[in-house]
């Protein structure tokens, strides 16, 4: 089988990189398009290419990352797709696989409907081909959702979304990571074997060899953090150091992949939505324009301010006190004054200043006030009930 190797391979010329992508590319496309039809080519909407130092922690880190992106199928691990005996050999001897090859398996495993909404692949890409492949799966999704989005098969080809993810750390800390693993294993092992429990894990040979180790971590940096750096300018990219502890690591990785509507939303959904504010844009300022309500209101409508401050302090404070330990009230009142719109709005901001969180629900009924014994007609007045909910911390009791 065809391998390249970082120490025997020649530096190509870019332009025939990107022509060898091409050519892979097609071959893998047309075959793919030809076994399947064009509308089964329905590819993850969420493609989270995530690459790292050997030892940074991206076994540790993937189920972190699936669950901040709600992506629930398992991760496609590249190495563990090309791990037939005789690929084994090739890269524990530090050797690459052909990149038709893995390009081929990995599209093959991307198009299982398990992985429709998104996957992360560990371990892909690697090298400046598989770069130009992937970048070119990238433009065929976008072809294939322009073709069928005035179709029925258009929920099926949704907008791409493509995060770039290395976990960085530098040489020293690698190789002392590789190598404490390679104790760790075969500590495992001998104890595995020693007492008849348990399963044997794989030993690999950069894990006990430093200067192995040494020329993995250079084969990364030399290949695959070239190549991941390559789709910065195209796709998010996101560099975590690794080195830190692992909940400054998560933090991170948190902050850099939280949801923003504005990359994630087909284009025209976002469009209808973006003039609707966000909740962070409202609570933002709140307190500031609380102030200048409540001032306003004392301001500009002193007499109808103070009628509602006295309604909360002589009629609905008096029920919320007892509920202290609960921190929960419901007060029912037909006080007139809260018919007029802008009292029930004072007493909300009133509440929201004082720590407490005010709503208030009208419920109207038709009451009978008279009935006409000759013709039959009953007359009736509304009742109008205000139904108002008061929430606030509730009192901790320590019970013995």
């Amino acid at each position: 089988m065809p391998v390249s190797t970082p120490d025997s391979t020649p530096a190509q010329n870019p332009d025939l990189e990107i022509k060898d992508a091409l050519m892979i590319f097609n071959a893998v496309w047309d075959k793919l398009e030809a076994e399947r039809g064009r509308d089964r080519m329905r590819f993850p909407k969420e493609l989270i290419l995530l690459g790292g130092a050997p030892g940074s922690g991206k076994g540790t880190n993937t189920d972190y990352i699936c669950k901040v992106r709600d992506i629930t199928s398992d991760p496609i691990v590249i190495s563990s797709l090309l791990d037939s005996p005789e690929m084994k050999a090739l890269k524990d001897g530090g050797h690459m696989i052909n990149d038709r090859d893995v390009v081929d398996i990995l599209f093959r495993k991307m198009l299982d409907p398990t992985y429709r909404e998104g996957v992360v692949l560990d371990g892909f890409p690697r090298t400046k081909v598989q770069v130009e492949c992937i970048k070119m799966l990238y433009d065929q999704m976008v072809t294939l959702r322009r073709e069928f989005q005035d179709t029925p098969l258009k929920v099926h080809f949704k907008q791409p979304i493509y995060h770039i993810m290395v976990l960085f750390i530098d040489e020293a800390e690698s190789i002392a990571r590789q190598l404490k693993r390679g104790r760790e294993v075969i500590a495992h092992n001998e104890e595995v074997k020693r007492t008849g429990s348990g399963q044997l894990f794989e030993e690999r040979p950069t894990d006990t060899n430093e200067e192995l180790a040494r020329n993995r971590y250079r084969t990364f940096k030399e290949q695959t953090y070239d190549a991941l750096i390559s789709l910065k300018q195209i796709f998010h990219y996101h560099l975590i150091n690794a080195q830190l502890p692992l909940n400054a690591v998560q933090a991170n990785i948190f902050k850099e992949l939280e949801y923003q509507s504005s990359l994630e939303l087909d284009p025209r959904t976002y469009d209808v939505l973006r003039n609707l504010p966000e909740a962070a844009d409202i609570i933002n300022h709140a307190r500031r324009d609380l102030v200048y309500r409540l001032d306003r209101y004392h301001l500009e409508e002193q007499e109808l301010f103070r009628d509602v401050v006295e309604l909360i302090q002589d009629k609905i404070m008096p029920i919320i006190v007892p509920h202290a330990i609960s921190g929960r009230a419901h007060v029912n009142t037909e006080d007139s004054l809260l018919g007029k719109p802008k009292a029930i709005t004072m007493l909300i901001d009133v509440f929201s200043e004082r720590g407490f969180f005010a709503s208030v629900d009208i419920h109207r009924k038709e009451i009978p006030s008279r009935f006409d014994l000759k013709t039959g007609k009953i007359e009736c007045r509304e009742k109008k009930v205000f139904r108002i909910m008061i929430r606030f911390k509730g009192s901790e009791i320590r019970r013995g």
